[in-house]
């Protein structure tokens, strides 16, 4: 006959005298919190140094349109003016939705005539650019954007390959994503994101403006993406 095995004991619960109790139970080793550690070192470490370069994204394509968000600096105004002059473009699209406030005591309505006026006023070819008042919604924003966009040249005989959205630091992640969304695979999406104003992109995470914009934009790409 074959030997029984012997089963493994396993140790239960032990008292002393109903004061103390033993009981064994499972734990991690040092490799296990090592390793724990390490994940989260990892984590950290991108979370610094490659979440605002992943947002603040800029692909541009060859392209004869460029769409400049509206509601974006000065500063990058001039920055977008750059970009035209310094490419083959034939026209700029300057896309923005109504103010919300001051509508009653400003001769704009919206910011994409104002944009389109700031960059007359720097000496632009106006007859360069067509602003596309957007609509004034509650979310979303960027997405009724896009679709304003693509409706008006719907409307016209324009044929364009491809375009480029110029925008600023990390919402170029999201407008492109959203861009993409309404106009591929017809037309061609590219993104140019200007550089940040009011935060060093190399310590984000030293100001409340970097800090702020970089996980607010970070939380509405997930959405974006995903929802």
């Amino acid at each position: 006959m074959m030997p029984k095995k012997r089963r493994k004991r396993v140790k239960k619960e032990t008292k002393l005298w109903g004061l103390i109790s033993y009981k064994p139970r499972w734990g991690l080793s040092i490799v296990g919190w090592l390793g724990i550690l390490l994940t989260l070192a990892c984590f950290f470490w991108l979370l610094l140094f490659k979440l605002e370069p992943f947002l603040a994204h800029s692909a541009p394509v060859e392209a004869e349109i460029l769409v400049v968000e509206g509601w974006i600096a000065d500063e990058g105004i001039i920055g977008a003016i750059n970009e035209f002059e310094s490419k083959s473009y034939e026209l700029v699209i300057t896309a923005g939705s109504p103010f919300g406030r001051g509508e009653y005591l400003s001769e704009y309505q919206d910011f994409a005539n104002l944009s389109k006026a700031t960059m007359t006023t720097l000496g632009f070819d106006p007859d360069k650019i067509q602003p596309v008042k957007t609509p004034k919604v509650i979310r979303d924003r960027t997405l009724a954007s896009a679709g304003a966009v693509k409706k008006w040249l719907n409307k016209t005989e324009l044929d364009p390959r491809a375009i480029n959205v110029y925008t600023v630091d990390v919402h170029s992640r999201r407008t492109w994503l959203l861009y993409k969304k309404v106009f591929e695979p017809e037309i061609t999406v590219g993104i140019i994101s200007h550089p940040p104003l009011d935060y060093d992109p190399n310590a984000w995470w030293a100001s409340s403006e970097g800090f702020r914009k970089v996980f607010s934009e970070g939380i509405a790409y997930i959405y974006a993406k995903f929802l």
